[in-house]
């Protein structure tokens, strides 16, 4: 369908950066909150689920593990349906399957009814919304693409303030089914976002003349790749994918221990669960103040430093975290990691779109995200199972610090090393295009004189000719009236 070619910004379209943008925008704004939050406000439902169909923590715990495993595994099938059929319609589709999933769940009879309905169907939902909704504020954003990209990762703590207590409320009145039903309703809401989603249109005078030129050149238009593999040959890609999926190991461990961590030092329920009302409200203000210092023009060419010093950031925060010994402590603990977690969440698209590129774009961030999705099965069990042997939240604290940290390393000095030098052989090689350019032009320049001398030369002799011509004309015309006199 010709919708997919649209989203990604057809050649002679400039991005408006604003105007129908913000109406996009704060589609994405909503589908980011969706998909990042609800995966943790489900846990609250937890303790019915373990006294209805008598099962351990463990297993309810998979429920939001599968969410993610779709939200992020699934990020190739969907760079493929974007580039097959757009994104609107994608996420509109996406939003009934991760509406009628939670329905269904409401119905369950097991909890492995609920993996299927709540994990599966509702996680494609979600991701077949998340990751077009991207695409299409890469395509209406470009000079205030960091500032947007900053104002939709908003959506993830705002969502979570407002999907915690509510979540709480509904389990209280109606208990997990009445609470799984009215969720379900809530996200019908991802469709009217998915409506918002308008794929640019071509200039009539732009579209005439590709038409007019494909015609000229006798060339078929170039069919889009569903699925792009070539972004593996970039070298920046290669290097982000790996330093992200190691950072993702180590990034989402601490706002999953820490209220136990509060617990463990005998700190009431109350008391531990506002730690991450406050992480999620410094997180709420962090984001979009990135985004801003990344739009600006000094900042911008050197977002990857800034990005990598955002991982540094959040990676000392844990490691000096992990001596926290009190209360106190551990909000000072928050507060950074709020900070931190925010700048990592503003910047990690917008660095991936910088270095791919819009045309890659679709096809980057979904095999990004399917590289990730195995970290984030890893990375809090694993954490788990070192809790376990150790009975110290120290060593999981300082096991996370530490991932972010190296992924931080990795990034800065791949960036530094290996993409700078690939930078420079690119301008040595236009170098010498240009100088190869030059000779030839200056090869066909002398050739153009010497056949312009002879060209000269002929039509001087031409000229003659006609002049010649012209006066016999003349001779014979003006005869007859001396003939006449």
């Amino acid at each position: 369908m010709g919708g997919a070619v649209l989203d990604d910004g057809p050649p002679g379209v400039k991005a408006p950066d604003g105007g129908w943008g913000w109406a996009v925008l704060a589609g994405c704004f909503v589908i980011t909150g969706f998909s990042y939050a609800f995966p943790k406000a489900v846990s609250i439902f937890f303790k019915d689920l373990i006294q209805e169909f008598e099962v351990g923590y463990s297993a309810t715990a998979w429920i939001s593990s599968i969410l993610l495993a779709m939200l992020y595994g699934t990020g190739p099938l969907c760079s493929v349906l974007v580039n097959r059929f757009g994104c609107r319609p994608v996420m509109m589709v996406g939003g009934v399957f991760a509406s009628v999933g939670m329905i269904l769940a409401s119905f369950a009879k097991s909890i492995t009814h609920i993996y299927l309905c709540t994990g599966v169907i509702t996680g494609l939902g979600l991701a077949m919304n998340f990751q077009p909704s991207l695409i299409m504020l890469n395509c209406y954003f470009s000079e205030k693409r960091p500032l947007a990209n900053g104002l939709a990762a908003a959506g993830s703590p705002v969502a979570l303030c407002c999907l915690s207590p509510l979540g709480q409320s509904l389990q209280n009145q109606y208990g997990w089914r009445g609470g799984f039903l009215i969720l379900g309703g809530m996200l019908f809401n991802c469709c009217a976002c998915g409506a918002l989603m308008r794929p640019l249109s071509t200039p009539k005078k732009t579209q005439m003349l590709e038409e007019n030129t494909l015609l000229a050149a006798d060339k078929p238009k170039a069919k889009k790749k569903l699925l792009d593999f070539s972004v593996f040959k970039d070298r920046g890609f290669v290097i982000y994918a790996i330093a992200a999926s190691v950072m993702v190991l180590g990034l989402f461990v601490p706002p999953v221990f820490v209220v136990s961590y509060a617990k463990g030092l005998g700190y009431k329920d109350t008391n531990s669960a506002l730690l991450l009302s406050i992480l999620g409200f410094v997180d709420m203000f962090a984001r979009p103040a990135s985004g801003l210092i990344a739009g600006m023009k000094r900042v911008r060419p050197r977002s990857v430093y800034l990005f990598s010093f955002a991982m540094i950031f959040n990676g000392c925060t844990d490691i000096i975290g992990s001596q926290a010994k009190n209360y106190a402590g551990l909000v000072v603990f928050c507060i950074f990691f709020g900070i931190s977690y925010g700048m990592v969440g503003a910047l990690q698209f917008e660095v991936l779109m910088a270095i791919v590129g819009k045309e890659k774009f679709s096809s980057a961030i979904g095999l990004v995200l399917l590289m990730e999705a195995v970290a984030v099965l890893v990375g809090p069990p694993g954490a788990g199972r070192l809790l376990d042997a150790t009975h110290q939240y120290m060593y999981v604290f300082l096991l996370a610090g530490c991932e972010v940290t190296v992924s931080a390393f990795v990034i800065a000095t791949g960036n530094f090393l290996c993409i700078r030098r690939e930078r420079e052989d690119g301008q040595a090689k236009i170098e010498m295009a240009v100088s190869a350019a030059e000779l030839e032009g200056l090869n066909q320049a002398a050739n153009e004189e010497h056949d312009g001398g002879k060209k000269e030369q002929t039509g001087k002799e031409n000229g003659k000719v006609r002049v010649l011509k012209v006066q016999e004309d003349m001779t014979v015309t003006e005869a007859p009236e001396d003939t006449g006199n």
